[in-house]
């Protein structure tokens, strides 16, 4: 049973709030997070980023940083960029993308589930990125980029969307990439006991994207409860701020490999290495991509290959079996000698958003060889944090991204 909570939501003023809205904090570098900022000051990288607020020279993690976040944060409250909405209310909050559109339910999603199991995690985190966001959290005294999860189908809540969408959204408008972006605010009490129910019979919610955020909220939850041994388990910072989307309507891209070198071999001995475990078609100069699982693209010497995975390679594994499992079991290990992608120098991963006309470029400027991927689903997701197994690194891309500063939740 998932506990998924409406909560009072801090939220910008309808007349700004394009311009509020910011992609994850973690899509930036500092060098371009700056740039965000310059040209916007009301772009709510300010607070999530708010190193950008100080010289080069202030280091990013400094406790000041954190601080200026949460004067920020206050500023825009107290002068009415944001505004507060009365009681608890839920959200619908819609995306479209080229034509297509996923719309989640914003709520809270309990720290307890997360401890517990009922929200089921497929990577691990770094615990230098998960320290940022704790003290973010903890100091701004709020949970700003909502954590993105993913749930089966249920056709009670299904039912509910769609009427609610019948209604004029709260926000309608177009970000600067073309993404549009709508939101409608449930505060119908009905309507409100109805998603509670409907999320009540449904045994699990999966992360898709967002496990440092999501366990740094939970890592400052426990640290509130021990602050507070009083706690009833009702105060706000017992949940953490989410959007949950129904499978259905998920999109992922499949995330690319790029790699430095071919370890020391000629192409000749490449080749004969990659016949062992893969049946190979040259394709020519037009960019490939798979199309079926257990199928890669390949570019090298400037010309596309597919290649296949022979069936005696072929896994039911959860984790064995996923394409990015298969290429680098099969290939970038035994062969190009990439032992841990994590953290070898020579292989690097690119987003399915950048396009294969960006494996190309890589390839003529500073690595031999790419691999386009065919994308893992969102059904593999599931399976393997159903076994409670993790994923390798780089293994899915959702696009849309969600937006931050559109929601946010207050600790206390």
């Amino acid at each position: 049973m998932a506990i998924v909570k409406p909560f009072t939501c801090i939220r910008p003023e309808c007349s700004v709030v394009s311009k509020v809205a910011a992609l994850p904090y973690d899509v930036y570098n500092r060098k371009e997070a700056c740039q965000v900022t310059a040209s916007n000051p009301l772009s709510f990288l300010n607070i999530d980023r708010a190193e950008t607020q100080f010289p080069e020279d202030v280091d990013m993690y400094a406790p000041q940083v954190y601080h200026k976040a949460r004067q920020l944060l206050d500023a825009w409250v107290a002068d009415g960029t944001f505004v507060t909405d009365k009681g608890d209310n839920y959200y619908l909050y819609q995306l479209t993308m080229d034509g297509r559109s996923q719309t989640g339910i914003v709520a809270c999603c309990s720290i307890d589930d997360y401890e517990t199991g009922v929200i089921k995690k497929h990577e691990n985190t770094r615990e230098d990125k998960e320290l940022d966001r704790i003290r973010h959290v903890d100091v701004t005294d709020a949970h700003t980029g909502p954590i993105f999860l993913a749930y089966r189908s249920n056709e009670a809540l299904a039912r509910i969307t769609g009427q609610v969408m019948g209604n004029t959204p709260l926000y309608d408008f177009v970000s600067e990439d073309g993404i549009g972006h709508r939101v409608w605010r449930i505060g119908d009490p009905r309507t409100v006991q109805a998603i509670e129910e409907g999320f009540k019979a449904i045994p699990a919610t999966y992360i898709a994207d967002g496990h440092h955020r999501a366990a740094s909220a939970v890592k400052v939850g426990l640290k509130r409860r021990q602050e507070n041994p009083g706690y009833t388990g009702r105060e706000p910072f017992n949940y953490f701020l989410s959007v949950l989307f129904p499978e259905e309507q998920l999109f992922i891209m499949p995330y690319n490999r790029v790699v430095k070198d071919l370890n020391g071999l000629s192409m000749e001995k490449f080749f004969t290495a990659v016949y062992e475990k893969f049946d190979v078609a040259k394709v020519g100069k037009e960019a490939c991509s798979p199309q079926k699982k257990g199928t890669f693209g390949m570019y090298l010497d400037g010309v596309w290959y597919m290649l296949k995975i022979k069936p005696q390679f072929v896994t039911e594994d959860p984790v064995k079996g996923l394409d990015v499992s298969v290429l680098q079991e099969q290939l970038l290990g035994p062969v190009l000698g990439i032992g841990d992608p994590r953290t070898d120098k020579r292989i690097d991963f690119i987003g399915g958003i950048r396009g294969l006309g960006e494996l190309e470029r890589r390839v003529a400027e500073d690595m031999t060889v790419a691999f386009s991927m065919y994308p893992t689903s969102i059904q593999e997701l599931f399976a393997v944090a159903d076994a409670g197994l993790l994923m390798p690194p780089k293994s899915t891309w959702f696009e849309p991204k969600l937006r931050s500063g559109i929601f946010i939740h207050r600790l206390s």
